[in-house]
């Protein structure tokens, strides 16, 4: 079978949520499926400066690389390579199936497809995103979800709002949660010293991994962990992971209230490696997001025996269990009180780390590869392609 993979999120060195899932599915797709070709469909040019790095995203012999510009960053060149580019190649190409990691489908296309769809974020929250995105996540998400032969996501909540906000049978839905990377471990007493060292100038600290946008609630996190301070004087540090994607207004008005700037600590975007140092040395991860389709930083910080304080909202219950302290993401006042409950007793998180290190190893990327491929599977069937494939050895 002839598989086409929209890989477009395979960025040299800028792998982010749905880059990482990507990568650590296909990678290990391709090379239990040798029976199989794979396209891989690239909008840019796919190696980076490393001596090894162009073959990185090429897994294994049956990978053929497919290169078609342009990049794809505004909904205008969404609909160039989606609409029109894409059909025309894969019909050229004679592909049998497509498999879309982002949920993005060529709706000028009959081919079978897989589409993965995280979360519906921009419906819930429009507002969050500029308008042109949002105008066009609205108007194509629910033809992508109609026009894939099975879809895909990461948590059953998730599942369940696909499928009510589309009209979408659940029968057509299969779970595939995130995997953690195995980079990720509980630190040595040594090693989190020195993550402090590196990061707070030894001071402890909470951490908040996620990019700068408005649904990682990151303005109301800087007031709660002001309000913390001034009620709960320490040395607490907050180190906020990830790049600036909209420093909203939001974000602005929240900025200025702070009264202990020189107590938070922006990192950017951290290499893996380097993401582990910061979310390891940690002594709580704060992931306060109003809205999420998994929560990727939430099971790793539990991977790395990190207490979780999280926010009691969509998805993060059901992937955090009782392995996290929760609190209400639209009041400072709580998060506050979460952070400091967290913070002050030695109690809770000993039982946290414990709990976050057992609930963990429920998510690894064997088993989100085992049931991508079985999602795979049956989307043929449903589509009547005949499937080659035996079970999904790992």
């Amino acid at each position: 079978m002839r598989i086409a993979v929209n890989t477009r999120l395979l960025l040299p060195n800028k792998l982010e949520g749905i880059g990482w899932f990507t990568h650590e599915t296909m990678r290990r797709i391709v090379a239990a499926h040798p029976e199989h070709e794979f396209l891989f469909f690239f909008d840019r040019k796919h190696t980076g400066s490393a001596p090894d790095a162009g073959s990185r995203f090429i897994y294994a012999p049956n990978v053929t690389p497919v290169v078609m510009g342009p990049p794809t960053r505004h909904p205008l060149l969404y609909r160039l390579w989606f609409d029109w580019l894409l059909p025309r190649k894969l019909k050229s190409l004679k592909a049998d199936a497509f498999i879309s990691p982002d949920g993005f489908l060529p709706l000028r296309s009959a081919i079978p497809s897989l589409a993965v769809i995280h979360d519906l974020n921009f419906e819930h929250y429009p507002e969050d995103l500029p308008r042109a995105y949002r105008n066009y996540y609205r108007s194509y998400f629910p033809r992508f979800a109609h026009h894939a032969t099975r879809i895909a996501t990461v948590s059953e909540f998730s599942g369940r709002d696909i499928a009510k906000h589309y009209e979408v049978n659940e029968s057509r839905i299969d779970v595939v949660y995130n995997g953690v990377g195995d980079v990720f471990r509980p630190l040595s007493e040594e090693e989190k010293a020195a993550a402090r060292d590196r990061f707070t100038q030894g001071h402890p600290y909470f951490t908040c991994v996620g990019s700068l946008n408005p649904r990682k609630n990151i303005a109301r996190l800087l007031l709660a962990f002001d309000q913390l301070l001034q009620q709960h004087p320490s040395e607490l540090r907050l180190l906020i992971v990830g790049e600036r994607m909209w420093w909203d207004a939001r974000m602005e008005q929240a900025w200025k209230q702070v009264k202990h700037k020189e107590r938070v600590h922006f990192t950017g975007r951290l290499a893996q490696a380097d993401l582990h140092k910061a979310l390891g040395g940690a002594h709580a991860l704060a992931f306060t997001s109003y809205f999420e389709g998994f929560g990727i930083p939430v099971a790793e910080a539990m991977r790395c025996g990190v207490p979780v304080v999280a926010a009691e909202a969509t998805c993060l219950p059901e992937i955090a269990g009782d392995a996290a302290h929760y609190c209400d993401p639209f009041s400072v006042a709580d998060i506050s009180r979460a952070l400091y409950e967290v913070w002050s007793d030695p109690e809770l998180c000993e039982q946290l780390r414990a709990a976050g290190l057992k609930r963990s190893q429920r998510y690894t990327w064997d088993k989100a590869t085992t049931d991508l491929w079985a999602s795979f599977e049956r989307m043929c069937r449903d589509a009547g392609l005949v499937q080659q494939a035996s079970s999904l050895l790992l």
